[in-house]
């Protein structure tokens, strides 16, 4: 049975931020495989914009670094869903308004979803093939980007990933 961790936006005293200059994308959080071979379960999300006077959406996507793994910004803990769990081999990290650090190779893109910019949204795998997979020791990372046709839009999200 493997692990299951989560990486929630929420911990931040912030919420994320796409970009202030529409339509260009952001990095705001990777995650590092371990020993083991982790891969993406899940990806929830909801827009936190107030008072729009416009329909406005924020697309979320996966992408990969498959030669060196993105890095910095502040460091993450994945949190075991079951309490009684071992401690994730992964390593992450995320920023809020800002790219970390990218990594090289890449990026590759995976899948993603949208949300509205009020609104829910999210991504599941549609089985355990369709999970974003990356082999354990690798330095490789799995990186959540954003984009949005308005400016600096704010969101909060959930990652899932199993080790």
């Amino acid at each position: 049975m493997p692990f299951v961790y989560s990486l929630p936006s929420a911990v931040l005293a912030a919420s994320f931020t796409s970009s202030a200059t529409p339509d260009t994308e952001i990095e705001h959080q990777f995650i590092k495989p371990g020993a083991r071979n982790i891969a993406i379960v899940s990806l929830l999300v909801g827009g936190k914009g107030a008072g729009l006077t416009a329909l406005s959406g924020i697309a979320y996507r996966f992408k990969k670094w498959f030669t060196t793994a993105a890095s910095a910004g502040t460091a993450a803990t994945p949190a075991p869903v079951d309490p009684g769990q071992q401690a994730a081999k992964a390593t992450a990290g995320w920023t809020a308004a800002a790219s970390v650090t990218a990594g090289t190779g890449g990026p590759t893109f995976l899948g993603g979803c949208v949300s509205g910019a009020a609104g829910p949204g999210g991504w599941v795998a549609e089985n355990p093939d369709a999970m974003y997979v990356l082999e354990g020791t690798a330095n490789q990372s799995v990186g959540l980007w954003s984009a949005s046709g308005t400016a600096s839009m704010k969101f909060e999200c959930t990652t899932k990933f199993q080790e």
